[in-house]
Formats: C-alpha cells, structure tokens, sequence
C-alpha cells in the first residue's frame, strides 16, 4: 500500500513535488477539526504550518502515523510528548527561517534608529516633519547581541557591516568562537550598561523567560534602543513600555510578543516603538525552504531511514555521509540477534570497529536499538520509541568504539547478556559493489559466516553429521520455499555446527518446529530482514 502524507496546510509546490512520486500525497484543511480528524484516521504523515493543531486526539485519530512535520521551527501547535508515546516522529525546519529572521531583525533595528514607520506614517496623513523624525546613525556604536545561537551570529555578521562594535551576552559559547565572529563575551549586566543597541536572539525557555524585566532595564544606558524578534515574553512588555515613557529607552523593535495573536499592547502607544506581527519567517524564501526541508524529513522517514531533524529522538543531528551505511546493518544486526538469542537480552552492547569511529557513531546504536525490538512488540517500532521500549523492559543498551579491526574496514556487533546467563553475538559490515551498499553478517553466535543479510534468514544450530543439508533443502522444497543462500559452519568436524540459510518467503512456527526435529537441531530461530 503506498504511504499517504496529509498536507494539512498551504505548502511550497516544490515541495509537493519532492512527495508526489512516492507517496499519495492528500490534501485537508487542517482548520476544519472534524475532516482533519476524518482525514488522518488513513494517514502516514501529516505535515502543517501554524494553524493545524496535532494534539493528543489527532495522534489517536491517526493508527498509521508515522511522522508529523512542521513546516517552520517552532513546535507549539504539536504535542510533542503525545507523538513520541506512540512512537511517532516529530520533525521541524530548525534553520529554514534563520536567514529571514537575523534580516528581519537587522530591519526593525535600522527603522528604529531612523524612525522610519512613524515618519511614514506621519507623511502618509499629510504631515512633512522632517526635524519631529530625526534618527542616529549606527556606525561606531554599540550593539549588544543576546544570544550567540545560529541567528544570534547572522545578525552580528550583518550588523558588523555597518561598523559597529559587537558585545554578547551568551554563557554557552566560548570565548574562543566569539572572538572568531568578532565579538567580545560580556555578561549580561554589562551589556546592558554599555549597549547604544540591543538585540535579542534566544529561544524562549524557562531560563529565559523575563530575562529582561524591570531590573534590568534600569541598568541599560540612556537612549538605548532594543530589539527583539526571537521569542515573546524575553522582555516584560510592561517594563519596557514604562522605560520607554520615562526616556531610559529611546526606542524598540518588536515581532513577538507573550501572547499571540496580539492586537493590543502598551508598546503600541508609543510612535517610537516599530511593532509587526511576528514576521521573523514571513518570506517567500523562507517558506519554500520550510516545506521543501520537511518534506524531504517526512520522505527519509517513511523510507525507514534517519531523520536528522527529527526533534523527538535521541540520536539527532546530522549524520556523516561514511555513517548512513551502516545504519541499515545495525537495525538488521538487532533482528538478528533477537531472533538468534530467542528472547529480550539482559543487557546490549553495539561495538563498533573501525575508521567509522572517527565519526559520531552513536546513532547506531539507536538503529540496533530499534532493530532489536521490531519483531518483539506489537506496536510499531521506530527510532523514537525504540530507547524507551528498551527502558520499560529493563535492557540495557551500550555502545563501544575501536579505531582498529581485524578483518573488515568498519565492523559492526551487537553482543548481549541473556537472563540465563548466555552471551549471544551477531557481527556485520557493509561491502560496495558499484554503486550498491551490500550488507553482511560476518558472525553469528560466534560462527565466522559470510552471507548477506537482506530478505529472510533461517539460523539451524546443531551437531555435525552428514545428510543434514539434504534434509533440510527437501524439507524446505516440500513446503514450497525456496532456498536463496545457503552457508554452514562449524567449529570442528563432528562438533558443533550452524547452517544459515536466506529463503524467499516467512516460514510458520511449525515449519521451523520440524526442521529442528527432523536434523536433531539444537536451535531453530528465524529473522526477517525485509526493510519495513
């Protein structure tokens, strides 16, 4: 069945079209509660701007969900916590805007410092008052930057251009990658007292919530003008309106407010203050890049593949290029270490060897995490709820890195403990023939094996003897499966020995009950490792 992404809101053509060849790509008004709800009761995903609310009971409305994405960087109309319960992933464009908002910024600035809104607006009432409008330049002033995120370093680039002098206010970034921008790391109380202007860039969180109130407006310098299209509620809009009557502050620029929609503030009545309604990522530019960023998310997702802007899951951020292969093998090694050891571990180690651990690697160990649960639960598994359904069973999961391995260039293991005391182990890596990435098994319980790890593997563990393969080929033969690869390995002849064996269809309970029967097997367990 092909995948359906809902498109709850107005979206870049551009973007639809990155979705329409792969998916059956619907469309709703995702205002309209009761046909939102109706439409995601047969949704994959479900992508929205603003307006469209995906709460709890549209999470529940929608059995299928596998990605919610918004189309912008903030998250306030998802619930969050409800989506990653169900094991469902939530995906924004957290640089999509940067751009466009750092501009937006860098304008209220200068409209502030020459008063252009009022003058504009005193003009277009028949007024020409040239004196009543006087502005102050901006080159060799100080400009206080608070917040040196990805915005925060766009401004002060842009701002730096018109030769001013740049302080910030940011107790996450080093002194080291300031100085690179520019910039001189002050403190908070000192930007305030020697800024001619201030400019807020942080994300709004309990921390930063009235950051800048009525105490600290009265340490600014007189005549400062401030500016804030980050977050609402980063200055007390009461505070900074009372500063601004008693003359403190000469001027402000403002995009967000606490509350939103706002219609009605004390910044409002004042001519010096340039009041728009939260445009930071009101381009054209930036909403192409918004659609186009989530719907390539909302692709990789339901292809089964990492999503690096995915908010909810723990391994985020972006992967390297050399890592991407292995994600695959890590997820298949899980299966097959679940369907090998017969039953949840103990505790799981993912070890990985190789040049690989020059790159962050952990996000292999969530795709193991995953893998390890796909065929144990009923729910659907994914890298969002893959860590806590291994927490709500008690199993552990580590990671092990080594530059150096034996054998292969990367090498993939994951090992566990079982609660009876048994060490299982399965190994991987990944070959390339031409342009096509080839997955291997390279271990298995402690047998050196080499076969590809794709469709569906049969794992027979029993004592050596000949007629073993005949009778398992015939058994499988006359249960109409066929064999695609075959391998058998031993540590001794006459000792212990497993076949592994690629067939092209699942094999029943019963089926894999007499093929351990019918050779004596000690062991009969299956894995597929079909890409869901």
């Amino acid at each position: 069945m092909t995948p359906v992404v809902l498109i709850a809101e107005e979206l870049a053509p551009a973007a639809i079209e990155v979705l329409a060849h792969d998916f059956d790509v619907r469309h709703v008004d995702g205002t309209d509660r009761p046909a939102l709800l109706s439409a995601l009761s047969e949704a994959d995903a479900v992508i929205v701007r603003s307006a469209t609310q995906i709460d709890a009971e549209a999470i529940a409305a929608a059995p299928r969900l596998k990605v919610v994405a918004r189309a912008g960087v903030g998250l306030d109309n998802v619930e969050v916590p409800a989506a990653t319960a169900r094991g469902v992933m939530v995906v924004n464009a957290p640089t999509s805007n940067i751009v466009s908002a750092a501009e937006q910024a860098v304008a209220l600035l200068l409209a502030v410092a020459r008063n252009t809104a009022s003058a504009s607006a005193a003009l277009k009432a028949g007024e020409w008052k040239r004196s009543k409008y006087t502005g102050v330049e901006i080159q060799g002033k100080t400009v206080g930057v608070v917040g040196l995120g990805r915005i925060g370093v766009l401004f002060a680039q842009r701002i730096a251009a018109f030769g001013t002098r740049l302080i910030a206010y940011d107790p996450y970034i080093q002194p080291a990658r300031a100085a690179q921008l520019g910039v001189r790391l002050v403190g908070l109380e000192e930007l305030l007292r020697e800024s001619d202007f201030i400019s807020i860039h942080l994300p709004k969180t309990p921390e930063t919530v009235g950051l800048i109130g009525e105490k600290e407006l009265a340490l600014v310098k007189p005549g400062v003008r401030i500016v804030n299209a980050a977050r609402g509620g980063l200055i007390d809009e009461q505070a900074l309106a009372d500063a601004i009557a008693e003359g403190r502050v000469a001027g402000a620029g403002v995009d967000v407010y606490a509350k939103e929609p706002c219609t009605s503030s004390p910044l409002f009545a004042f001519d010096n203050v340039v009041a728009t309604p939260h445009l930071g990522a009101s381009t054209h530019e930036a909403q192409d890049k918004a659609g186009l960023a989530v719907a390539k998310s909302v692709k990789l997702a339901l292809q089964g593949e990492f999503v690096p802007d995915a908010v909810n899951v723990q391994a985020g951020g972006v992967v390297a290029e050399d890592v991407r292969p292995l994600l695959p093998l890590a997820e298949k090694l899980g299966r097959a270490f679940t369907a090998v050891a017969g039953g949840v571990a103990a505790s799981v180690t993912v070890e990985v060897r190789g040049e690989i651990v020059n790159h962050d690697v952990s996000v292999l160990k969530l795709a193991a995490t995953k893998g390890l649960f796909s065929s144990v639960v009923e729910e659907q598994v994914t890298y969002v709820n893959a860590p806590h359904l291994a927490a709500e069973r008690g199993v552990e999961v580590s990671l092990v890195t080594q530059a150096e391995t034996a054998d292969h260039p990367n090498l993939v293991t994951v090992r566990g403990a079982l609660p009876d005391g048994r060490t299982v182990s399965v190994s991987g890596t990944v070959t390339t023939a031409g342009t096509r990435d080839i997955i291997k098994l390279t271990e298995v319980d402690g047998f050196d094996v080499e076969i590809g790890a794709e469709g569906i593997l049969l794992f027979l563990r029993y004592v050596d003897r000949p007629g073993v393969v005949g009778t398992v080929g015939t058994l499988l033969g006359e249960a109409g499966i066929n064999i695609a690869a075959m391998q058998v390995a031993r540590r001794e002849a006459g000792g212990e020995t497993l076949m592994t064996l690629t067939v092209d269809q699942a094999l029943g309970a019963d089926l894999l009950t007499s093929a351990a029967e019918s050779i004596g097997a000690a062991a009969a367990s299956a894995a597929d490792l079909r890409d869901e």
